[in-house]
């Protein structure tokens, strides 16, 4: 399978660093060949700003914007690409919430983890023994 997941006008991209960790952004202009400028829209809790390619993850998402688009125009193409619902159906979505999830538990949380893990495996052991 050829590499599809470049960086250009209109691909979404996870912020993997700082403040922004965890949120979702467009791609607006390549500033350099280490920086480009972000957006999303509004009610994400991101302001355009230029952000370094280390920074953030490419994901197979992308939309139909031009260079330099404004708010309103991004959040047009994100509502017509369906892009938030494609994200929350992928499974790498799906597994930073689980992660979330799982970071949030607090000691009983944990406890119920491990006796449900417990009881799997003694179900298992039992049904190969037979």
């Amino acid at each position: 399978m050829p590499f599809s997941r470049y960086m250009e006008v209109g691909r979404i991209v996870l912020i993997n660093f700082g403040p922004d960790k965890g949120k979702l952004a467009c791609v607006i202009d390549i500033v350099d060949q280490n920086k480009c400028l972000i957006d999303a829209p509004p009610g994400q809790g991101i302001v355009r700003q230029v952000i370094s390619f280390g920074r953030v993850a490419l994901t197979d998402l992308t939309v139909k914007i031009q260079r330099n688009a404004r708010q309103k125009t991004l959040e047009k193409a994100y509502a017509d690409a369906g892009t938030l619902e494609k994200w929350e159906a992928s499974s790498w979505a799906k597994k930073l919430a689980s992660r979330s999830k799982r970071a949030n538990l607090n000691d009983f949380g944990r406890f119920k983890v491990m006796v449900a893990k417990k009881q799997k495996a003694q179900i298992i052991a039992t049904k190969l023994a037979a």
